[in-house]
């Protein structure tokens, strides 16, 4: 387990660089033919790592709940992001991985509720989850690293 988290915080310090390397009009600027942008793409993967782990789990996420409503699949950008909410998605980044490594070994997660996600695998326990996130938030990389040329 310690290697996936390991690639959870690793791919978070990349999203990491992207904030400090973008101006606020950059993270927010949606480029022809997409339908978000940097800073949406930061706080999906930060929103869906919790509904993953946390509410398939039947626990509560430990980032805001407006975070999660917000950024969750099936949603896009519908507001300028500022410079406040740009630095609290910020302060989300390491965080929740944090409270999940310790939540983990504490053997928090006891139950969780199968999901299949939009590659057609299911997921069947936390450890799927955590496994499939890394792999989410690489998709998400992999859109910021074709947005950031355009913006």
């Amino acid at each position: 387990m310690d290697f996936i988290f390991d690639v959870c915080y690793k791919n978070r310090a990349v999203l990491e660089r992207f904030l400090n390397e973008f101006s606020i009009s950059q993270l927010n600027k949606i480029p022809e033919g997409f339908n978000n942008n940097i800073i949406w793409n930061i706080a999906h993967v930060i929103a869906t790592q919790q509904i993953l782990v946390y509410e398939k789990s039947r626990l509560t996420p430990t980032i805001p709940d407006d975070i999660i409503t917000k950024f969750r699949k099936g949603t896009k950008p519908t507001e300028f992001i500022d410079s406040h909410k740009i630095e609290e998605i910020r302060s989300l980044l390491y965080s929740p991985v944090e409270e999940t490594i310790k939540d983990f070994k504490d053997d928090k997660f006891k139950t969780f509720d199968a999901y299949t996600v939009s590659t057609g695998s299911t997921l069947s326990n936390v450890k799927d989850a955590l496994q499939f996130n890394n792999f989410h938030e690489g998709i998400h990389l992999g859109s910021i690293l074709a947005i950031r040329k355009l913006v």
